[in-house]
């Protein structure tokens, strides 16, 4: 894990940096890191960006308690994350083993708190291996619905896609795999909306 330490060092600055005390954090890889209109889209929510580049949700639970933890008291978590691990080889079912270990870090130390996932997009750039992220997605949707604690998943793979079934090409950079500014407008409005709705829901 030592090819992480810059970034990981980059969020913990990130964290420490933070004028007020965040009440939303946001965790995962770049599609998290680069959301670089983040604090204005989710003002409301007070958040604090924690993503940190490249990571795995395997990543995500071994930096867990260097780059979260020290937060006490926020309301709500948003994580992003599976993409990599997919994308280094990983089978969907290794990806849901990730996904609980992170869980289980999760719940120590923010036992009750709403948890959000946001499903593994559909990126152009890895359309060789899209049914393994519809896979994983299901997978770690039925976990997240099997679970008593606060626990959502936010589907943003079928909005990403256009009438014919492929990635919305305006949503993405000329990589075709980190977003657009237009991804983000997409990846917002869904966010909030499940986050409106659940917070009804209490």
């Amino acid at each position: 894990m030592e090819w992480y330490e810059e970034d990981v060092r980059a969020a913990i600055k990130e964290r420490l940096s933070c004028p007020y005390e965040p009440k939303t954090i946001f965790y995962g890889s770049s599609s998290i890191r680069l959301w670089t209109k983040l604090y204005d889209d989710f003002e409301e929510f007070k958040p604090v960006n924690l993503g940190f580049g490249g990571s795995t949700l395997a990543a995500c639970a071994w930096f867990f308690n260097q780059i979260v933890s020290p937060l006490r008291h926020p309301e709500t978590f948003i994580l992003y994350a599976g993409d990599n691990d997919l994308g280094d080889g990983r089978h969907p079912q290794e990806v849901l083993l990730f996904f609980r270990e992170f869980m289980l870090n999760l719940r120590n130390c923010y036992p009750q708190i709403p948890f959000y996932y946001i499903s593994i997009k559909p990126s152009i750039s890895r359309m060789e291996i899209i049914n393994e992220i519809k896979e994983a997605n299901k997978l770690i949707e039925e976990d997240i619905n099997n679970r008593i604690t606060d626990d959502y998943f936010i589907n943003v793979f079928d909005k990403m896609l256009g009438p014919d079934g492929k990635p919305v090409a305006a949503y993405f950079e000329e990589d075709g795999l980190h977003m657009s500014r237009s991804g983000y407008i997409v990846w917002r409005e869904i966010i909030l909306n499940e986050c409106l709705l659940t917070r009804k829901r209490h």
